[in-house]
């Protein structure tokens, strides 16, 4: 990311004031997302243009209005420059991702993460994404890892919508069942005690479906637990309280066999995006 180029022209713009005023940038696809204080509409539509002349690749500009928020974690965004749409195609690790930002959320920010668990992930492997949004986790271990089939799991019908549409992009139909509707209700329906897998990339929700996840998994498996876990001085004691949630949230209900936490990113001041990578062995 530009970090650079932004500060410049924000400085330049916006004078010293710029660091508090211009906060951050992400870039999806063609789209450049920056999250701003409310400011003249003149300057951050300057800011906008002056953005577009730098980066010929972006054509859109939007300012983030709202935080990631409600059952979905979406967000709402204000037009600043370029085209007046919301919809991109975001590319990653050879993988093509259709997404409309402001009806499904999505994030750049993972994509080493992705890689990671795609890296984890052995041949053969059935897999369960509960909360799989338009697919960016589900097909890149499709396209990558030959697994034996991956269920993705998603509430949002536009995530399912662009899910299914990414499928086809990237040529893995047939290796993804799509299912539209909450994750514990569809591990009950359909995926019981079937997987060797199940990714959890929901920091709000994962603990209170862990029960569901255990549940989809076959006698012996893997649960991916992402947490967003506040810390006081260093973010290792994010990791070691996020292993301590999830081993305590299963405490009787399996035998764990490993669990290791994975500092991802942060997410806000002290605040650390942790997954538990956990393997678990059913009790008889």
């Amino acid at each position: 990311m530009p970090r650079r180029l932004i500060r410049e022209l924000a400085k330049r713009i916006f004078g010293e004031d710029s660091i508090r005023i211009v906060n951050s940038m992400d870039i999806i696809g063609d789209i450049a997302i920056i999250k701003a204080e409310e400011i003249e509409p003149e300057k951050l539509n300057l800011f906008g243009e002056k953005l577009l002349e730098e980066l010929k690749y972006i054509k859109v500009v939007l300012r983030q209005t709202t935080p990631v928020e409600g059952e979905y974690r979406l967000r709402r965004f204000q037009h600043i420059a370029g085209e007046d749409r919301r919809e991109t195609l975001y590319k990653e690790h050879g993988v093509k991702i259709k997404v409309d930002v402001e009806r499904v959320y999505f994030t750049p920010r993972l994509s080493t993460e992705r890689k990671r668990i795609m890296q984890l992930v052995k041949e053969g492997e059935a897999i369960c994404n509960m909360f799989a949004g338009a697919g960016p986790y589900s097909i890149l271990i499709a396209k990558y890892r030959k697994p034996q089939i991956i269920h993705s799991i998603d509430i949002n019908k536009y995530a399912i919508d662009y899910h299914l549409e990414n499928n086809y992009l990237n040529k893995v139909e047939d290796k993804i069942v799509l299912y539209r509707g909450d994750a514990a209700k569809m591990v009950e329906k359909y995926i019981n005690g079937c997987v060797d897998r199940v990714l959890m990339p929901l920091p709000e929700k994962a603990l209170d479906y862990l029960e569901y996840a255990l549940e989809a998994s076959r006698d012996e498996g893997y649960l991916h637990v992402y947490l967003h876990i506040p810390y006081a001085e260093t973010w290792k004691e994010a990791l070691t309280k996020g292993k301590e949630m999830v081993i305590q949230k299963l405490e009787g209900r399996c035998d764990i066999l490993e669990a290791k936490a994975h500092k991802v990113r942060e997410v806000g001041p002290r605040i650390m995006q942790v997954c538990v990578d956990t393997r678990v062995k059913k009790k008889k």
